[in-house]
Parts: C-alpha cells; structure tokens; sequence
C-alpha cells in the first residue's frame, strides 16, 4: 500500500521520506501526522538507576535521549549480561501500522548473527512501554571520531571493510538498512566496527516527521532515489556508506546545506570536493571508489556490495590502483554496449509514446505562459481588498520562481480588477496561454481560496480547480502547494532548485503577515500619505516579528520611493534603505526583493558597478520572472556601454509587465540612450495616451524633443509637466525667460528660479545641472553637477550614456567627473 501526496496527488512508496513528483515531505498516514504533532508534548517517564524494569533488567545508567526516546545501559539479571535498552516513545508504537511494522524489522534484525552488526536479543511491550533489548557496546561512534579529525588511512580502510561485512551479511538475508550514517556505526574499545539500529531505519529514516517538520533521520546521508521518494534497495546503504567513507578519509560530509531543501539540491544535482582536493596524500584509487559509491544514479553505483568490498580489501592489500580502474572501466564499457543494443528499441518506443501523448493529452503541455488574474474578494468588505490583493501577490510570486514559465506580472494584471471583459482578450492582450482566476474568503484567522486554471484558446477550457483551506499561519505554505499543483498540470518541468523552494514550508505570525501585507497594499500607491502609512505597517510588522526579513524589505522600498517622488533628499534616503536592505539580506538572503534593492544601492548609490551586477544576476537566478530588477539593469547596461544587452532585457521586463507605465518609459529613455529619438517619441506618444501625467514618460519625451531639436515641443512638455505638478511659480518663470531669450533663457530662469527655492526647500542640484546643461550654459552645468556628484546623487551615473551631456563630452571637468566615478568615457 503506498502513500498518496496531498500535494500533488501522486502515489508513492510506503518507505518514503519525500514525495517523489513534488518533493513534499510527508508523514506515515494521518494517524501518524496526529500523533507526531504530540512528539514535544508528551513526556517520557524515565527509569530511574538501581531500578529493576520488566523484571529483569537492572538499570545502570541512562545512555542519551533523542527523537526516538531513551537509552540505557542495563544489566539483565537473567541471562548475566550487560543490554543496552531502546524504549519508544509511545507516540509512535501506540499507532498499529507503526508498531506492526517496526514489530517486523526488529524481527528481520534480531536474525541477522555477525560480528560487525550489533545483536539484536528482544523486542517487547511491557508496562505500556516498547523497548528492545540489544548487545551493550563499550565504545564510541564512527561520527564522535571524526570529530577529532580525518581518518588515517590503514583506519579508515578497515573500518570501511567491517562496516561492509556487516551489510554483506544484512543483504544476503534480504534486510535493507536504510540508515547508515556516521552515528550509526559503533567503533568498540577494540577497533571493531558495529552497525547499529537495523529494523530503526524504516521509521527513523523515511516516514516520520516532527511537530516542527524537520526529519528524524539524517538528510546528508540519503541517496538521491530516498531524496526523490522513489523506491530503495540495496543501493542505497551502498550510497550512504560511501558518504561515510568520504566522512571518514576528508573530515566531512560530501553533501551540505543550510536547511534540508539546500542539502537536498546538493544530493540531487552537485557533484562533491574529490578527496584528494581535500587530502592530498589519499590515493586517486580511494577517491575512485568512493565516486562510485556516490554516482546518482544507482545503476552506475556498484551494485552490490561485494564489488565494494573487492576494491576495498585490493587497496588494503596494496594491490595497484591500475587494476581497479581497468575493472570500473570495463563495466563501463560493457554497459555502454547494453546501451547501444537496446537503443534503436529505445528510441522507437520513446517515438510511440510522443505519438500516443499527443492524441490523448489537451494542449497544457503547451502552457508556457500565464497570468494570475485578481483574485476576488468574496467577504463583501472592502477593507478585506488588501487580502486579497496580497493572495494575488503571492501566487504570482510563487509561480515566477519557475524559470521555464513566463509570468505576468501583478501591476499588468492588476488593471483587470473589477473589469469585465472576455478571458480570450485579456489572453490576447498580455499574450498568455492560460490565466488562474479565483476567489478569497477570509473569516477570522481562516482562509479559503478557490482557484481554477483555464485555458482560453481557442475556447475556454477549465484545466484544474482546486479548493484551499488553510489557517493564516499557513498561507504562505497554501500559496507554494497552488503553484506546485499549476506547474505539475501544466507539465512545466521543475529544476531540483525550483522543487526544493515550492516543496519548502514556513508558518508566519498572522498579525506580522496581515500588518506587512497592509504595508505592501499602500506601497504600491506610491503617494506621499500612502508611503508614510506603508511604513507605519512595515514597523508594526517588526514589532509582531523583529525577523520578519520581508518588512525590512518594504521599509527599504519605502525610503527608495520617498526619494524618487522627491520627498527627501539621497543623504537621508539611502542610509536608511540600505540600514534596513542589510537587516533583511542577515536574515534572509535567498529573496530576490533584497537582490533588486541592494543592486539599485550598489549602482546608484555606492557607484559599485560590479557589485551591482553580481546583485542583479544574483536577483534574476532566485526569480526569473521579476520584472523590476530587469528594467533597472538595462539603464545600468547603457550606463556600462552594453546597448545589446540593456535593450534584450528591456524587453524581456515589458514581456512579463507588458502594461506598466514606468517600463514603458525606462524603455523609451534606452531608446534616447541609443539614440533611438523617434522610436522613443513613438512609445511615449503610446504611454501618455493611457497614463497622461506619468512623470517618466513626460521627462522622457521633452529629452526625445530636446535631442532632434524640436525645441517648441520640448517646451510644451515642460509647461504639461510643471502644470501636472502644480508648480506655478516654475510656469512663471518658463514663460518669462522664453519672452526674454526663448528657449534657453526659459531653462536658465527656471534654473535661477530653483537655486532660489533650494534655500528653504529641498531641490536636487542634478535638477538645476540638467537644466542649465539644455540651456548650453557648460559652466553653469558643471558647477552644479559637480555639487551632485558631492551629494552623490543617484542620478549622476547617467553622465555617462545620456545624450544630453554629448555638448560637455571633451571638457576636461566633465572627463574628471566620469573618471572619478569610474564610468566609461567616450561618446
């Protein structure tokens, strides 16, 4: 009887630890996911020294305690022998289909007679407790004394060799260990090794879970057939000795990570340090076997564990490393020959199958672009919006992670909330091959969401729909299981990395996360009240959560945004959002919102131009489908003299945020920066129709005028622009200097006009430099860039790539300021 996922809904073997489709870990059966969840509540009584227990066995001392009870050392009056006694916790043997099984393996144990396996003399129930009664070893683990440092090697080989036996011994009668590992070999006071808790591994190793989820066995030392769920045999005691090995000859484990997902990547994907990179004086025979122990794919591993252990007495023996390699090489060899008799069979069967899933499968596999629309909010409160606007968020933040599939992003679909209009056009119009739709209800601190995915060419098709109900210390776990279940219906196909980071699982703090997502709500708005009330949220969000690395990110972009809307000056701006960027990337480092915001910091503010590139690569890696950090890199592209690849990921950003106003401008300033002026006119001209007092867009177009001379034009964008703002005094002043000297002269007096207000109210000296740099008045521009360049504005890279600085290119100061910033230089 297997188990089936509640993830995904795939079957899987009895004797797993993950779910071999999405990589969910999961427990024994519901009865088992109850009683795990008492594992930290219920206590063990424990048995007191000079104690006599199930009448026979006196207790000496208590041996170590663990997630599987207790140990003791006994001596059982009967039989005049020293036992070591394993009591279970009843959490797990008070459960039948445990117990029966367990009951079975101590059985299959208890018959194994060698002298590197320890005994095995009793398994009972006595006193409502249920223990095993095995030989008593008088020495240390194999994992104690690699904590004093590698192997010699002679050691290291012999322990290598009894261990070995042992299991030679387990597989001829049909018993799987299932658990090696480092502390589960016993070197005894006479350098004899001893593997211990055979019939413990199927319950330690593959089933159970504790209350905080992490597993009783030990991820580091599992195959990557246990890793992906799939069924397991003698192989792989054959993989996790040889993780012993390497253990033994470096001094550490092959495979290693922060958290279980990190490990497991590594089992699954990454090949481990050779030995000898590690210890120089280990032979290239050692390193040779003990790759073989490790090949991923268990029928290149050796198989079975004689092979093992002729190599290991060879090198023991000082037989020449030569003739193993033939060996290896020759099993190669004669694989490579099975590989081509059956490969014509192969590759007609594999044509077959093509043929046949295409007659008989819908057109998802085709799926390789999608849009979440608004999820709707059905408890008929407007103030419950925000909610679900953050669960729209969150599944799209979910989903982008999925580098083979394109996402839409939340501002381009988020101008279909409350908007009717027919799924065939919003497909068309963000050319998408799918959308998920669904439903949020929130009551109290539970939440329901429903949602379907339906394919909407050429004609609507439901595909999936699916149910959620979860607590709000849940949500972000119910938001990777959507995108999961979206990814397996669609046959989008996973990395090991993407696998690890949906099957991941986190609670969060319901008043944390409903204060954040509050925050995040009125972010977005982007107005000076709003920002001041995101911020607000954002701290309370610290106060529920002072590691809730999230909401720094969100005080990070609150300081950001005062600064681009002109609220306060760089100086006060970029300390306090880098303060809270670097709070946020200590506590988290894997999400790709700190990666955008510290690239923005290193390029625009620290004029870091490699460390804002690693920034950015490192922001694409953990989301491929984040628009943002794409648009700002292309402008750091330009910057940087890169034109084909600044505009490639221009374009690539508008792919996944097709509508969004600022995109659209940054790509027509690319197009300015390239010298592209009418097709940045064309663009803008498009944007303004939709967003007629975008900022961007209008600064952009009055540049796109200024640069073919269209001086009249220009001029009006400047009036629209100041209009827009409300700022008649910088009318006046346009229009007086224009009556005055025209063109120019309406740029200088609006300048003069600025210099003048700089006395009480903040105004960026990279405003007046601009001004007086259209104006043609390079002296008047150089001194006031230069007092940007002393405020280190974050709009002073640009020097290098805007064509409005093409007049002051050949003056010595300009070349000065581009040198000093370590710009490229040139026109």
């Amino acid at each position: 009887m297997g188990i089936r996922c509640l993830n995904c809904q795939s079957e899987n073997p009895e004797d797993t630890l993950f779910c071999g489709k999405c990589g969910t870990k999961f427990p024994l059966s519901e009865e088992v996911a109850a009683a795990h969840t008492k594992t930290l509540q219920t206590p063990v009584k424990y048995l007191i020294k000079g104690t006599t227990f199930s009448g026979r066995y006196e207790i000496i001392e208590e041996l170590g305690r663990g997630g599987m009870g207790v140990v003791y050392k006994a001596q059982d009056t009967k039989l005049k022998r020293t036992v070591a006694l394993k009591f279970l916790p009843a959490e797990l043997t008070h459960i039948a289909e445990v117990k029966d099984r367990f009951m079975r393996e101590a059985q299959a144990a208890a018959a194994l007679d060698h002298p590197h396996i320890c005994t095995v003399y009793e398994f009972d129930e006595t006193e409502e407790k249920t223990f095993i009664s095995m030989a008593y070893i008088e020495g240390q683990s194999l994992k104690k004394k690699i904590e004093s440092g590698p192997f010699e090697l002679n050691e290291a080989l012999r322990i290598a060799i009894q261990a070995a036996e042992g299991l030679q011994e387990a597989h001829k009668k049909g018993v799987v260990h299932r658990d090696i590992k480092s502390a589960n070999i016993m070197v005894t006071e006479k350098d004899q090794a001893m593997i211990m808790d055979f019939g413990l591994a199927r319950v330690t190793g593959t089933t159970l879970v504790t209350k905080e989820g992490m597993t009783m066995g030990t991820i580091a030392y599992m195959s990557p057939q246990q890793a992906r769920g799939e069924g397991v045999d003698h192989r792989t005691d054959i993989w996790s000795l040889g993780v012993v090995l390497y253990e033994m000859f470096s001094g550490q484990l092959p495979f290693k990570g922060e958290h279980d997902q990190a490990i497991i990547y590594s089992i699954l994907n990454e090949q481990p340090k050779p030995i000898t990179d590690l210890r120089s004086e280990i032979p290239m025979s050692i390193e040779q076997v003990v790759a073989k122990t490790l090949e991923k794919d268990p029928d290149e591993r050796y198989q079975n564990i004689e092979e093992l252990l002729d190599d290991l007495r060879s090198i023991s023996e000082g037989i020449e490393p030569e003739g193993i390699r033939v060996r290896l090489w020759k099993a190669k060899l004669l694989k490579r020959k099975r590989a081509i008799l059956y490969a014509g069979i192969a590759g007609f069967l594999i044509i077959m199958t093509v043929i046949v899933l295409s007659l008989f499968t819908g057109r998802a596999e085709a799926i390789d672009a999608i849009a979440v629309l608004p999820l709707e909010n059905l408890t008929g409160d407007p103030e419950q919006e925000f909610f679900a606007d953050s669960a729209t968020d969150e599944l799209i933040g979910q989903l982008a992670q999925i580098g083979a599939l394109r996402v839409i992003s939340r501002r381009s679909v988020m101008q279909y909330k409350g908007v009717e209009k027919p799924l065939p056009e919003i497909v068309k119009e963000l050319k998408v091959d799918a959308v998920v739709e669904g439903t949020v209800l929130r009551v109290g601190d539970s939440v329901r969401i429903r949602v379907q995915l339906i394919e909407a060419l050429p004609e609507e098709r439901n595909l999936w729909t699916q149910t959620y109900d979860r607590a709000m210390t849940d949500v972000l776990v119910m938001y990777r299981e959507m995108a999961r279940a979206i990814a397996d219906r669609i046959q989008v196909k996973l990395t090991p990395q993407e696998e690890a980071n949906l099957a991941s699982t986190r609670q969060v703090n319901p008043e944390a996360y409903e204060a954040y997502i509050k925050g995040r709500f009125h972010r977005y708005k982007l107005t000076q009240q709003d920002l001041e009330i995101a911020l607000q949220y954002f701290e309370l969000a610290l106060e529920k959560d002072p590691d809730y690395a999230l909401a720094y990110v969100g005080i990070a972009h609150v300081w950001g945004g005062r600064q681009q809307q002109g609220l306060v000056p760089y100086s006060e701006a970029a300390p306090r959002a880098k303060a809270a960027l670097l709070k946020a990337l200590e506590l988290d480092d894997t999400l790709p919102e700190v990666h955008h915001i510290l690239a923005g910091i290193r390029a625009w503010v620290d004029w870091d131009w490699e460390g804002a590139e690693t920034a950015y690569l490192r922001a694409f890696q953990l989301n491929p489908n984040y628009p943002d950090p794409r648009a700002y890199y292309s402008h750091f592209l330009l910057i940087m003299r890169r034109p084909e690849e600044a505009m490639a990921q221009i374009e690539r950003a508008l792919e996944l945020d097709p509508f969004n106003a600022l995109f659209r401008a940054m790509y027509a300033m690319d197009l300015n920066f390239v010298r592209r002026y009418d097709d940045a006119i064309a663009m803008l001209r498009e944007t303004l129709r939709t967003a007629p007092n975008d900022w961007t867009a209008l600064s952009t177009l009055r540049s796109a005028y200024h640069q073919k001379g269209m001086y009249e034009e220009a001029l009006e964008i400047w009036k629209t622009s100041y209009a827009a703002k409300g700022d008649h005094e910088a009318e006046k002043a346009l229009a007086r200097g224009y009556a005055e000297a025209g063109y120019s002269g309406a740029l200088s007096r609006v300048a003069e006009m600025l210099i003048a207000r700089s006395r009480t109210t903040y105004v960026t000296s990279w405003q007046i430099g601009t001004l007086y740099t259209r104006a043609g008045k390079n002296d008047e521009a150089l001194e006031w860039l230069e007092k940007a360049y002393e405020e280190h504005d974050g709009n002073m890279p640009y020097i290098s790539v805007d064509p409005i600085f093409d007049g002051l290119r050949d003056n010595p100061r300009f070349q000065d300021l581009l040198r000093r910033m370590n710009l490229p230089q040139g026109k």
